[in-house]
């Protein structure tokens, strides 16, 4: 869901996205550090398996209680160990589809302010405008 690229990785933007609409926003060096933690094969981006591993080092007790990577374990409700790969995606596809629909909701709030403002601005414009052509009257 948040593999914006549909490149089968999640890179730096795309971790700052997901952190965000998880409720646990965190900063452009912590989300470096996050990649950083877990990234085996040093490329600067989570592969299926590096996301899995943060949670096992969170099980294992091996992530600091300040990380994002702890927060990120914290937010979750499954264990791996318990459910396996397949149940643990099957949780994450379900937790970021809810946080989609929520988002939806979002975005027509969104749109709704959106329309508000653009009905504001015509309406000053218009009211600009009627003063223009008043003052040539006034003259």
């Amino acid at each position: 869901r948040y593999d914006a690229g549909k490149d089968g990785f999640i890179d730096l933007m795309e971790l700052k996205l997901m952190m965000e609409k998880l409720g646990a926003p965190q900063t452009h060096l912590g989300l470096k550090n996050m990649i950083k933690e877990v990234d085996e094969d040093l490329d600067s981006k989570l592969s299926f398996r590096e996301f899995l591993l943060i949670f096992r080092k969170a099980a294992a007790g091996e992530l600091q209680e300040d990380s994002g990577l702890h927060a990120l374990a914290r937010l979750s409700e499954i264990d791996v160990s318990t459910e396996g790969v397949k149940g643990a995606k099957n949780f994450f596809e379900a937790k970021a589809q809810a946080i989609n629909e929520a988002s939806r909701f979002e975005e027509e709030i969104k749109a709704e302010q959106e329309e508000k403002k653009k009905q504001a601005e015509e309406l000053k414009q218009r009211k600009a405008a009627f003063k223009e052509l008043q003052s040539t009257f006034t003259q």
